[in-house]
C-alpha cells in the first residue's frame, strides 16, 4: 500500500512523509533543545543530540496529526500528500523514534530525565483535536512544548531545574504565545465562520493584538529582569530583548501574514542572540 496521495513508488512516499518536516516549527523546538543543554554547566553531546532527536519526532508527530485531523477528520484542508495508513504509519513510526529517544534518555541519565521529555510528545499528539479547539490551550500549547523543550534539555544535561532556567522557559512561553495569537489571527475569517475559538475570534483581532504584544513584551521584560537579577544570565543576554522588541516594533503595523513572518524571524534573533550571550558571555 502506497503512503502518498499523489503519485507512485518509493520516491513519493518519501516526498509525503518528508512533506510533514516543518523547519520553520521545527527548527525553535529542536535549538531549545541544545539551548537548554548549552546552559548547564556541562554539555554531553550525545545526550543533547538524543534530546533533540525526541522533540524532533514529537513535532513530527504534531505535524501528521493536525494534518490527518484536519483533512480526513473534519474536511477543512483542500489537500494532503500521505493518505490514511500513510499517516498512520508516519505518526507510529515517529512515536516509536519519541520512545526510543526518551527510553535511551532514562538509561543515561534518569528517569526524571523521561518525565520532564514526555510532556513534547503528550502536548504533540493531542494538539488536534483535543488542543485545538480552545483558545487557551490553541495559543500556548507550541509555546509550552518549546518551554518543555528547553527544560527538558537542560534537565538531561544538569539533573536538575533552578529557577533561572525556569525563568527562562518562561520567558518563551509568554513571547511565543504573543507570535501565535497573531499567527492565528491570519486565519480569522474562516476559524469565524466554522465557529472555531481562537483567541482572535473570541476578543476580536484588535483586542487579540494588544493581548499578543502585552504577551511579548512582558517576556522580553522578563528577560531584562533576569539578566539584572540572576548571577546565572548574563548581563548581554538584555540585548536579545532589544534585538526582539526592535523586530516587534516593525511588525507593529502589519497585517497578519506579514506580522507573523517577522516576528518567527524576529524569534530566530531573539534565541540566537540569547545563545551567544549565554554561551560566550561577552559582558560578563
Amino acid at each position: 500500500m502506497g503512503l502518498a496521495r499523489h503519485g507512485a513508488g518509493p520516491a513519493a512516499d518519501l516526498r509525503a512523509l518528508a512533506s510533514q518536516v516543518h523547519p520553520v516549527f521545527m527548527l525553535p523546538a529542536v535549538s531549545a533543545s541544545l539551548f537548554g543543554g548549552l546552559y548547564a554547566e556541562s554539555f554531553a553531546p550525545a545526550v543533547a543530540a538524543i534530546h533533540a532527536v525526541a522533540v524532533f519526532c514529537a513535532l513530527y508527530t504534531a505535524h501528521v496529526k493536525d494534518g490527518y485531523v484536519d483533512f480526513y477528520g473534519r474536511g477543512e484542508d483542500e489537500d494532503h500528500p500521505l493518505t490514511e495508513g500513510g499517516c498512520r504509519l508516519a505518526l507510529a513510526g515517529a512515536t516509536t523514534g519519541f520512545f526510543a529517544a526518551t527510553l535511551a534518555l532514562v538509561a543515561l541519565v534518569d528517569v526524571v530525565a523521561g518525565l520532564v521529555t514526555l510532556p513534547c510528545w503528550l502536548i504533540a499528539y493531542h494538539h488536534a483535536p483535543q488542543l485545538d479547539t480552545n483558545p487557551v490551550t490553541a495559543t500556548v500549547g507550541y509555546p509550552s512544548g518549546i518551554a518543555v523543550s528547553l527544560l527538558g534539555g537542560y534537565y538531561v544535561q544538569a539533573t536538575a531545574l533552578g529557577p533561572t532556567v525556569l525563568g527562562l522557559a518562561g520567558v518563551f512561553l509568554l513571547t511565543l504565545s504573543g507570535i501565535k495569537v497573531i499567527d492565528d489571527a491570519t486565519d480569522y475569517d474562516y476559524d469565524r465562520s466554522i465557529d472555531k475559538r481562537t483567541v482572535a475570534v473570541v476578543l476580536g483581532p484588535l483586542r487579540a493584538r494588544r493581548l499578543a504584544y502585552g504577551l511579548m513584551a512582558t517576556g522580553m521584560a522578563a528577560v531584562v529582569a533576569l539578566a539584572a537579577l540572576f548571577p546565572g544570565v548574563p548581563p548581554s543576554a538584555a540585548l536579545a530583548a532589544v534585538a526582539f522588541g526592535a523586530v516587534a516594533l516593525i511588525a507593529r503595523d502589519a497585517g497578519p501574514e506579514l506580522a507573523t513572518m517577522l516576528l518567527i524571524r524576529g524569534a530566530y534573533v531573539f534565541l540566537a542572540v540569547l545563545l551567544a550571550a549565554v554561551w560566550l558571555r561577552p559582558l560578563a
